[in-house]
């Protein structure tokens, strides 16, 4: 069965591109959210495998999102995945409770890190 996934970017190709990558790797991508508030929401009410989040969003940021998540299911696999790579954002969504910090445009880490999160 394909894990599902939430992709939550707040630039449309940025989430086709992501979606098209995950899809060509066994994932169904059951929603999109181009702001943290959205991808709260749709968390929710999907509850994904896996969601893929952006730190600079409109409305609620990427780390505010990943906390309102975690707080709705202490158990969600959140990566981030974001150009915002400075140690400190990387620090402080680790320390949250992502599983893990892909840097753009690092993409070719995006779907190991992602299987290693089911193994």
């Amino acid at each position: 069965m394909l894990k599902t996934a939430l992709i939550a970017d707040n630039s449309m190709s940025m989430r086709n591109l992501l979606k098209n990558l995950l899809t060509d790797n066994d994932y169904q991508v059951v929603a999109e959210a181009s702001d943290g508030s959205s991808a709260v929401s749709l968390y929710k009410e999907k509850t994904p495998d896996i969601v893929i989040l952006d730190l600079t969003m409109p409305i609620m940021n990427g780390l505010d999102a990943l906390k309102n998540i975690l707080k709705f299911d202490p158990k969600a696999k959140v990566v981030i995945c974001s150009s915002m790579g400075q140690k400190s954002f990387i620090i402080d969504a680790l320390q949250i409770g992502a599983k893990d910090f892909i840097i753009k445009p690092y993409f070719n880490k995006l779907i190991p890190a992602l299987n290693n999160l089911f193994r």
